[in-house]
Parts: structure tokens; sequence; C-alpha cells
């Protein structure tokens, strides 16, 4: 019955009296229902205000004797649009309904039971923003988040700079059907509710179904005389269904509900998840509170879209279980020995389990055989608790966090197991593996005492909701932690893995295993293959560097120097995982290793580079021995030369490197060729059929390399990122180190996600509490109602300036700082002395 909305009072198995709002619907709207004919058939008695017209001078008549033609055009249309939608509700906004009439209405109309709704309010005259339009910037904050809480979080907080209400809450709902409020946010000076729990008679199935289909509920005055609907029934129909009503009045008994808790107006908003209700958004304002239909719309499809968003993170941790069951399969199908049953494989079972699902104990009992780890019953207890299972399904894993709810004699081993899921790994004859979990005491933070739910009334045998909602604790004894849906799924993984794929574990673990000694031979052959190359480069170079050392310690330098560079450029490809890697790092890796702070006297112009790793080594050699000669001879053997390295792609992809050194002593040819020089003239065109020309000017060395094209690639220049990663950097470094705030600031901005923005970032400065308003007059009300330590301004705010407010600022000796995303706000900043202005968009480094 869609009627029984009324708080605290579970009807299941009580006598239902007449509920009198079923007729009834709130003060702020008036609600007209009419035949498919557009024939008016009842009307609440407040059309009088809102319409002009009473009950009894349209009840009957046609709609279009006082209702605009094209209104009832465009209601046609509308309701074409949902029609077959069962709860589906179409809204029309500002618009002129009344022939003799210039007011505007919003305007709500659904199907109920063959009439049709019409619902008018009247449409506010203060200024309206396009609610809709900032639903998507919210959802897109809201994405950012990538865990249950945090989105719950960022959304009541949303939420409530949305709707304006004082408190909004994520009340989420348990398998018990208990309710917890998970998230908040609400105005300083409430006591929270965060952490509480809610009986699950407070709302009762009959609600619950009701805002499976009405998304969105207002009580927009709880102290609200109430207009009944005219006539209650008439001789063809029963009372009007007002489930999909905005206005339709709600129980006495949940308004005296409302009342106990101070609350002068509410606001739900259901959040569904695949179709079922998974919880609300519970606005709760301490007055009473109109709140427009056009922002209860927007309200209605954020909850919509929040409500996708959620059903997509659950169904991502859903995700991450389920590849936690299938690494646990993969796991176990590596791990079972070949030829041996599940009894001798319970270790490597349980640790396996231990995993994935967390546990105090396990058993397994198979063929009559038991076996078990941690803490557990004894096998006697374990027998009996055996044949009570075999009374329940053997198909599905089965799970309770107090055995002794429903195995009275599991009270026997309460301390050691109170907890346990159950995998039945056959069926005939029954075996099982089970994982326990001991007592837990938990204390739970009730709404008040869940035991005494509702009283009997002064009026007989009328119920009342309860009146205390201060803080219960419990005690809960007996039981254990509980098993989460995820675990569940996991363990019937399991199940499945060993019901279906311990009879093939002997041939995959063959299989594995043939392919693991493939690897490994393979594996062995390349290391052999590359050893054998790394010997022989080092051999030839200790060879060929013999001639050119007249001592041992300076063959050791020379040979060192060589196998260094080759390390060096091998620990380069090693970090690119063997792919072509950069050469401007090559180059500055081996000027910075040989050279130390001479290093930032080499320059290098051109693209940017990649090497091939075929080609990485050969020019490791190279620019180690033009770098070396250049540190011994030739310009950096000073303190004034420097060390030019231009990079230019040829018209057929090659890659040109130039070589130049300017500003060190004369230089000249050396009198004979020692291997180093081989390296430098030979290296390149006999390896990578490059070419390869050196000169020996008095003014310094001058090598001209040709890389061939097939050793190369061009990638955009690494320039400009490693200037904004310096900057970067330096942004950070600062931010790091700017001093901490305290105390209160204002945030003056009229648009709600910049401004939810700016209130984030000054929490993360230190600021203690953030006020946010958005226009002129709020900002002067609030300098009057206290003291600031800092106020960040928007210069533009639509049809006004923040130049009163800066002045405003100065006067109480305020510090602030505009905030501006607009080119033509110099006239403002001019009128300051050197204001502080930060441009939009800012974030923690503005």
């Amino acid at each position: 019955d869609y009627s029984n909305e009324i708080g605290q009072v579970d009807l299941t198995n009580c006598d239902r009296e007449p509920i009198h709002q079923l007729g009834h619907v709130q003060s702020f709207g008036c609600l007209i229902a009419v035949s498919s004919d557009w024939l008016v058939k009842r009307a609440s008695l407040n059309v009088k205000d809102h319409l002009g017209l009473s009950p009894e001078e349209i009840i009957g008549t046609p709609l279009s004797d006082w209702l605009r033609p094209e209104c009832i055009h465009t209601f046609r249309t509308r309701l074409q649009f949902i029609w077959g939608s069962p709860d589906a509700v179409e809204r029309v906004f500002e618009a002129k309904v009344l022939r003799d009439s210039d007011q505007a209405f919003d305007v709500g109309l659904h199907e109920s039971n063959g009439a049709i709704l019409l619902e008018f309010e009247p449409s506010s005259t203060e200024d309206r923003k396009d609610q809709v339009s900032i639903i998507r910037p919210m959802i897109d904050r809201i994405k950012t988040q990538d865990n249950l809480t945090d989105i719950c979080q960022h959304a009541a907080r949303h939420v409530r700079a949305l709707t304006g209400f004082d408190r909004v809450m994520v009340y989420k709902f348990h398998p018990d059907d208990t309710g917890e409020v998970i998230a908040e946010s609400a105005v300083s000076g409430l006591d929270p509710f965060l952490g509480l729990r809610y009986p699950a008679t407070d709302i009762p199935k009959q609600a619950r179904e009701l805002y499976q289909r009405n998304l969105i509920r207002i009580i927009a005055d709880v102290n609200d005389k109430v207009s009944p609907i005219i006539p209650e029934q008439t001789r063809s129909d029963g009372p009007l269904d007002l489930s999909l009503s905005g206005l339709r009045a709600v129980s006495p008994i949940h308004l005296e509900y409302l009342r106990n808790m101070g609350v002068g107006a509410s606001l739900s908003i259901s959040i569904l998840r695949r179709g079922k209700l998974w919880g609300l958004f519970a606005c709760h304002h301490y007055e009473p509170r109109v709140l427009r239909y056009d922002i209860r719309t927007a309200a209605e499809l954020f909850g919509q879209m929040f409500s996708f968003i959620l059903d997509q993170v659950l169904s991502d941790l859903d995700k991450v279980e389920s590849i936690k069951a299938r690494a646990l399969h993969d796991q176990l199908m590596g791990q079972l020995a070949e030829g041996d049953g599940l009894l001798e494989n319970f270790d490597t079972i349980s640790d396996a389990l231990r995993s994935v699902i967390e546990f105090d104990g396990a058993c397994i009992w198979v063929d009559g055989q038991f076996q078990k780890t941690g803490l557990t019953p004894s096998e006697e207890e374990f027998k009996n608790l055996a044949r009570h299972l075999n009374t329940k399904a053997t198909s599905q894993v089965f799970s309770t966090d107090c055995i002794s709810k429903g195995y009275p004699e599991g009270e026997q081993f309460v301390e050691r197991a109170a907890g346990m899921l159950v995998l039945p790994v056959s069926r005939n004859p029954r075996d099982y593996i089970i994982l326990f979990r001991k007592e837990l005491h938990k204390q739970v933070n009730w709404a008040g005492n869940p035991e005494k739910p509702v009283t009997v009334g002064p009026n007989g045998t009328r119920l009342t909701p309860r009146q205390s909602f201060a803080t219960w604790k419990q005690v809960v004894k007996g039981c254990s932690e509980s098993w989460t849906p995820g675990e569940v799924a996991a363990a019937e993984s399991l199940r499945v893995t060993l019901l279906e794929v311990v009879l093939r574990i002997s041939d995959a673990a063959n299989r594995e295993r043939a392919l693991s000694q493939e690897r490994q031979e393979l594996l062995i052959a390349e290391l052999n293959h590359r050893v054998r190359n790394i010997l022989n480069l080092i051999r030839g170079l200790v060879s060929q560097s013999k001639s050119e050392a007249r001592t041992v310690s300076e063959f050791t330098e020379i040979v060192g120097g060589r196998i260094h560079a080759l390390a060096r450029a091998h620990d380069q490809l090693t970090q690119e995982n063997w792919s072509m890697s950069s050469l401007r790092d090559l180059i500055r890796t081996e000027a910075q290793a040989y050279l130390g702070d001479k290093g930032r006297r080499l320059e290098i112009s051109g693209p940017s580079v990649l090497i091939n790793p075929t080609a990485f080594t050969s020019l490791a050699l190279v620019l180690h021995e033009l770098t070396t000669n250049s540190a011994k001879y030739g310009s950096l053997s000073d303190s004034t030369g420097r060390v030019l390295v231009t990079l230019t792609e040829k018209s057929d992809g090659a890659l040109r490197l130039q070589w130049k050194e300017t500003g060190g002593p004369p230089v000249q040819a050396p009198t004979r060729r020692g291997f180093g020089s081989t390296v430098i003239e030979r290296s390149i065109p006999f390896e990578l059929k490059g070419s390869a020309e050196i000169h020996y000017r008095l003014t310094g060395v001058e090598a001209d390399f040709t890389i061939p094209a097939s050793y190369v690639s061009f990638v955009e220049s690494e320039e400009d990122h490693q200037n904004s990663s310096a900057t970067l950097a330096e942004k950070n470094a600062e931010a790091d180190t700017s001093p901490a705030f305290s105390g209160r600031a204002m945030v003056l901005e009229d648009n709600m996600i910049i401004a939810l923005d700016a209130e984030e970032l000054l929490e993360i400065f230190g600021f203690d509490e953030v006020i946010v308003v958005s226009t002129v007059s709020e900002a002067l009300n609030e300098f009057d109602r206290g003291r600031f330590d800092f106020a960040l301004l928007d210069v533009n705010l639509g049809g006004e300036t923040s130049e009163a407010v800066a002045r405003a600022a100065l006067d109480l000796g305020v510090p602030f700082a505009f905030a501006t995303g607009y080119g033509d706000a110099a006239a403002i900043l001019d009128a300051f002395d050197n204001p502080q202005v930060i441009q939009k968009p800012f974030d923690q480094n503005s």
C-alpha cells in the first residue's frame, strides 16, 4: 500500500486504520485530477489560493474552459513522452496556464490509475539559473573519487550546495533493513549523525517500496496545514493514488517523528542500484523550506546519475573480488599436488583462501574425515554441526555471522567459532570446507534505543513514533565480523573450482611444468648468448687498450672508463625495458659521469631522438671517447671551453650528429692512432653502416656522424617538457614550504562548483572554518556577524562586483585576494593599491 509512509510504524501485522493524508496535499502547490478527455474530476481545496478558482467551480468542467489552449496542447504532448512508463513524471516549467492571468506555474504531470494528475506550483519570481547545467560538473568531480566513502561524502556536499538544506546525509540500507549514515555534510554547530544506525522500522517496508518508485520526496513544512482533495473518492474510483505526487502530504505520525528530531523540513532523494533501493540522500532543514520545482528536478537528476556512478564503483569492487577469486583459482591450479585429494591439499587450500578471505580457523570434512587449522569447533562438536548443515542446500555457499541463531548448540563453541562460511564441495556424500570467525564484541551506535521503536499513544491503539534520538550504544555478543558479499562470491568461485577443476589438476600441472621448462631453457640460451657477447666485447676492449697505456694505473683508468660507459648505456636500456632510449639522456649521463660540474658546459641542440638498442652500445663508446678526449686535451680540459652537440634530421630520416669544441686550448691531430681514435672513426661506419668524419682544427675538435634512419626515431622536443617539469617542481617546492593557515575564511563566488573547489583548497591550507557566499549582501552580512582572517573575492559576480566587499575588508583589516578569469577586471583592480590577484582556474599551487 503506497500510503504507509509513516516513519517508525511497521504495519505488517497490524490492523490498518484510515490514513487521512491519502487525500491531502501540501500548501505550496495545488492538484487537479482529470479524465482522459480532460474533464476535471477532483481538485485540492487550495486551488483557490493558487489558481483563483474554487474546486466547486472547476470540477466537472473541461480544462479548456479556463486553461489556455496552447498549454493543453503542451500537456498532451508531454504526456505522450511518458505514456506507458508507469512511474514517470513529466515537468513543464514557467508555463502561463490560465486564460485570464500571466502568472507562471511549474507543472508536474503523470498518469494514475486512468486519471491524469496535474500539479501546479507558482514559479518563483527570483532570478532562475539553469540548475540542470551544474549537474554535469558535480558528477565529473564525484567520478574522480575511487572509493565508496569519498564519492558519498562528496555527493553529500554537492547536494547540500544545490539544495541549501542544513544537513544532508547519505543513508545506506543494510541487508537487515536497518539504516546507517555513511556520509554527512552539515552547517557548523549541528551535532553529527555520521555513523549512527537506525532501526528498520524507522523506514518500514511500505515506505521503502514507495521510495523505489518516487525518487524524490519533499516535506516543505512539518507544521503545514495541508489541503484535502475534493471529493475524497468518486463513485467509480477509490481513493486517489498519490504515489508519484510531489505535493502529497504524509502521515501525521511521520511528521511527528520529524518534529521529535527538531526538523522543520525534509527532502529525500532515492539512491537505486540495479532498480533496487540502496539508500537515500536524507536532507534536513531546521525551519520550513520550499524548494523550487526546478531545483528538485535537478536534485532528482543528480540522484539518478549518482546511482549510476555508485553502481559503477560497487561493480568495480565486485570485479576486484572476482579478479581475486580468479587469481585464487589460478593459484590452486598451480599448487594442488598431482594425484592428491582435498584432504592431502587442505593446507594449500586454506593458505590460498587466507589470501582472499580473513578467517580465524578452517576445517575440512570429506568422507567422514576431519582436519582443522586455527580456532574451530572440536571434531565431536563439528560432527553434530555437520548433521545440521546436511539439512541446508548443497548447491551454493552458505554464510552466517551468528551460528547460534540457527544452531543453538553453537553456544558451546561461540568463543572459538561464532560465524562460519560453508563451502559444499560434493553432493553425495556431503563434504565441506568451512571457514570460521571468532566472537567479536562490537559496539553499534543507534539513534535511540532500537528495542523500543514505538509506544502506544494517548489515542488508544494508535501507534506513536519514538521521541528520543540520543545516541544509544549497544554491545553485540555471540556474533562474528560479517562476511562481505565479495568474500562470499570468492568462496563460491573456489567451490566451483574444487568441484570442476580438481579432477583435471594433474594434466594442467603437467602442461604447466612442460611450458615452464621450455621457458627456462629459452632463457638460459638467451643468457648464454648475451654473456658470450659481453665477454668478447670486454676482451676486445682490454686487448685494444694495451697499446694506449704507459702504466698499469693508466691502463686501469682507460679500460675502467670504457667499461663504465658500457655499463651506463646498459643501465639506461634496462630502465627502458630494452626499448628505444633517449640519445640526449645518453649524452648527459656520459657528461655527468665523467665531467661532473664541467658537464654543464656541454650543450645539446636539435630535436629529441630515440636510439635503437642495437646502436646504443656503439654510440655510447663513441661519445665516451669524445668526452674523455675533450676532458684531457680539448675544450673541456680548462675552465673556459665548451662543447656544442647538434642533432639534425636528414631528408632520408637519418640522424646527423655534429660535435664541435670551442674556447679551449689549441688542438693538434694525434701523432698515432690509438684504440680510442679507431672507435670514434670506425664504429659507426662498421657496425651501423653510417659515416664518421673527425677534424682536429686549431680551435677545437669537430666531428660529423650520420646514423642511418633504421636506428633512430625522432620525437617531439623535450625542452618544453623539461622546463614545465622544472617549473612544476619549483611550484611544488613552494607549495610544500607554504605557511600553514588557521582561523576563519570567506569565499565570495557566484559559481557553486568553483566555490566548492575554493572551499576545499582553503581547508587544505589549514583554515578551521570556510564560509561560502554568492552575493555582496551576504558577504557584508557575514562581516557583521564575526571576524575573518582571510577572504577570497571573485571580481565579477554577474550583475555586481566584489569592490564593496573588498572596501569593507580593508576597513576591517581582513587580508583578501581577488579571483578573476576575465581580462576586463583592470578598472576594479586599479582602484586598489597593489591588490593580490589569483587567476582562474586556480589550484593548490595558485
